[in-house]
């Protein structure tokens, strides 16, 4: 089969890997691709953005993709999926209706709130001044602060008190550092507990989560710092149990499922559950309509089972006749970002110490933000490389992918000393 993969970063990076070890697997293309997978897989158009919908369908129509994998937000909320199909590419990933579980926290925690999935208590406001007004009125602190939209990861304020609250709102409704996203916000209570991130193959019908996982958004150690796009990930996650992943398929998973399909949006793809375990049980913090960036680099070095069959038989709504099997052990990701990252940060810094097999001391090095140059590797992005190990211990892993990032050089480069610990 002739595949396209729609992203440039690690996450996709990872996806190409998997999707390479599948014997059904013919020529894999991505689009726009980056300098680690263009060493993997043939991208042709590194000149086009994510959201270049025609160019990227058509591009699938002339070469005769036999299947499509749309990994990253934006386009699935575009409706890129919708595009392929009309063309008669089947794709992997939500249609237009069904990613508004991502593309709008006002209609997902409405769609929780109507199906009775248990989230934390919100409100929502198209007008700054009521927004304000509630929070100074409920005097309640933290508090969360969230862009309606898409925002890179990075749309949500935890505001201790009620001036940064204040910041947030007017930075998201007036200033518009998120463009449109914040037009409406939501507010909500602030939740105490570990955080899990579960990921799950879903076909519209059935449901079949991936092994848990536990993210590092905070830029620095001591999880202090700005929020970022992610700087590590363990999995599996040591707080998720069987008796909490039980209570979650009865009490998140399959009611989420269902409250999708009742909506007439049924999703099919892999939908992202960013749980919280309260002292009340666990609740929904977010839903994404994709795989994570960078836990697909550690949940997938995990899967024992061919990615690509899995893909199809959610295309095609058969995941119930399928058993998908892990790999025994854990895995780590650790991220090597740009100085200045997630504000602004200088690129192009040439980077040493990678190997061309992308493996460095048994660790898999998934390009995140590079490009190429006569010399090598130069970085490209904020989120550089994703350094992932999987052994048979927690310890294992972080001590192998820990030893492998600290062979690799670039000017400014930093990365969390601690993931794991968190």
């Amino acid at each position: 089969m002739n595949i396209l993969v729609v992203g440039g970063g690690g996450r996709e990076h990872a996806l190409v890997r998997k999707l390479l070890q599948s014997e059904k697997t013919g020529k894999l293309y991505c689009i726009p691709g980056n300098a680690g997978i263009a060493n993997e897989a043939i991208c042709p158009r590194s000149d086009l953005k994510t959201t270049d919908m025609k160019q990227i369908v058509a591009f699938a129509v002339e070469n005769k993709i036999d299947f499509a994998v749309v990994a990253p937000d934006d386009p699935l909320v575009l409706g890129m999926v919708d595009a392929f199909q009309e063309k008669g590419i089947p794709a992997f990933g939500p249609n237009k209706l069904a990613a508004a579980i991502e593309g709008s926290k006002v209609f997902s925690k409405g769609l929780m709130k109507k199906y009775g999935i248990p989230t934390a208590k919100y409100n929502a406001f198209t007008d700054m001044r009521e927004a304000e007004r509630h929070i100074r009125d409920s005097g309640t602190y933290p508090v969360v602060i969230k862009a309606d939209g898409l925002a890179l990861g990075k749309g949500v304020v935890i505001a201790e008190d009620f001036t940064s609250a204040k910041a947030a709102i007017r930075s998201m409704m007036e200033e518009k550092i998120f463009g449109e996203s914040g037009s409406e916000i939501v507010v909500e209570e602030f939740l105490e507990g570990p955080e899990v991130t579960v990921l799950a193959f879903c076909d519209g019908k059935t449901i079949v989560p991936m092994a848990s996982s536990m993210d590092h958004k905070r830029a620095f150690d001591g999880n202090l710092g700005p929020n970022t796009g992610g700087m590590g990930v363990i999995a599996p996650n040591p707080h998720y149990t069987p008796e909490i992943a039980n209570l979650c398929m009865k009490t998140i998973f399959l009611p989420t499922v269902e409250a999708m399909s009742r909506e007439n949006r049924p999703f099919k793809g892999c939908l992202y559950f960013g749980l919280i375990l309260t002292p009340d049980g666990p609740k929904v913090i977010e839903y994404n309509c994709r795989f994570g960036d960078p836990e697909a680099q550690a949940v997938l070095a995990l899967l024992d089972t061919d990615l690509l069959e899995i893909m199809l038989a959610v295309t095609g709504e058969k995941l119930n006749t399928l058993t998908v099997k892990w790999k025994d052990g854990a895995a780590a990701c650790i991220v090597a970002a740009s100085g200045g990252y997630p504000g602004k940060y200088r690129v192009g810094h040439a980077i040493s110490g990678l190997k061309p097999d992308g493996q460095l001391d048994g660790a898999l090095v998934h390009h995140a933000g590079t490009k190429h140059t006569g010399d090598g590797f130069v970085t490209s992005a904020g989120r550089v490389l994703g350094v992932t190990a999987q052994a048979k211990t927690l310890q294992e892993a972080l001590d192998e992918a820990y030893k492998a990032i600290g062979k690799i050089r670039f000017e400014g480069m930093f990365y969390r000393t601690d993931i794991g610990k968190y």
